[in-house]
């Protein structure tokens, strides 16, 4: 399937009124999309791929083969509600944090805030450009979410080789708002739901970004724009690397449709995220009826 391809440049010229049409029309038949020209320095990316992928392998790899899980697969034993993956988790804001991740150097640490704090002011630009194709104050989505809570998760889906008896990450929707995707440039396994068929999304090119919606941007859009199923699949051919940033509402957020209550109810996002911790894997619309209980 042909995935739309966001080129942010063209915003800013005579293309600009297309360019927000092919933005909206994404947004509302497909929940996610590729994004290029999109002003993060490119040799940063490459930066960030490098350093996360050296951690990994000095750090993370040992560790993940000679856990007990990790040996079942391995023994040709199915293991259930498990994802075969191995993460660093990276919080920019409310509070910068780095602690706990044993042995990440302080050269990738100081990449990473810098990638981040380019990725922020991208993820901003298109809260601009999708309040705007929503009909609202382009500032709209940026005050709903009242001081963002972000986020970056480094994932690497080691080689698996039994991947028929692994999933790397199961099938869920986000809970929060705009994420922005820094993926391998070889080795494949993203898929998303669509149409009843789940569509693989390719290794990058040409330095893209991948950008899906999660759940809240689908409540306040009054489900104009969706948040679509994913997942990971193993591979037995290499390890895949992931760097998503997570661009969500603040914990306390009230989050409500802007225009019409379809889910009569306003609820504080930190509520969702107690409910999702419990219900990721589980579908969408039971977590937002049960939300309908949680009135503010």
């Amino acid at each position: 399937m042909g995935i739309p391809v966001i080129n942010l440049e063209e915003l800013k010229g005579e293309k600009s009124s297309q360019t927000m049409s092919i933005l909206h029309d994404a947004c509302a038949k497909w929940g996610f999309f590729w994004i290029e020209n999109h002003g993060v320095d490119e040799e940063l990316m490459e930066r960030i791929k490098s350093l996360v992928k050296m951690h990994y392998e000095e750090n993370m790899k040992e560790n993940f083969y000679n856990s007990d899980l990790a040996k079942r697969i391995v023994a040709d034993k199915v293991v259930p509600e498990f994802d075969w993956e191995t993460t660093i988790s990276i919080w920019r804001q409310p509070d910068k944090s780095f602690e706990g991740i044993h042995k990440l150097k302080p050269e990738t640490c100081k990449a990473m805030q810098d990638y981040v704090e380019q990725v922020i002011n991208l993820a901003e630009k298109l809260a601009e450009c999708m309040s705007e194709n929503l009909g609202l104050d382009k500032t709209y989505l940026k005050k709903t979410f009242s001081e963002p809570t972000i986020s970056t998760k480094a994932a690497i889906y080691p080689r698996c080789p039994k991947p028929e008896h692994a999933i790397g990450l199961r099938a869920h929707t986000d809970a929060g708002g705009i994420i922005l995707l820094l993926q391998d440039d070889l080795v494949p396994g993203l898929e998303f739901l669509r149409d009843g068929k789940w569509v693989p999304i390719t290794p990058s090119r040409d330095h893209r970004l991948f950008v899906n919606l999660g759940d809240q941007i689908e409540v306040i859009s009054n489900g104009i724009y969706k948040s679509i199923l994913h997942r990971v699949l193993p591979s037995d051919s290499g390890s895949r690397l992931s760097i998503a940033t997570f661009y969500n509402p603040g914990a306390k957020a009230v989050i409500f449709p802007a225009e019409k209550l379809l889910y009569p109810a306003r609820y504080q996002f930190q509520d969702y995220l107690g409910l999702y911790a419990s219900t990721k894997f589980f579908d969408k619309p039971s977590r937002f009826e049960t939300m309908k209980e949680k009135a503010v």
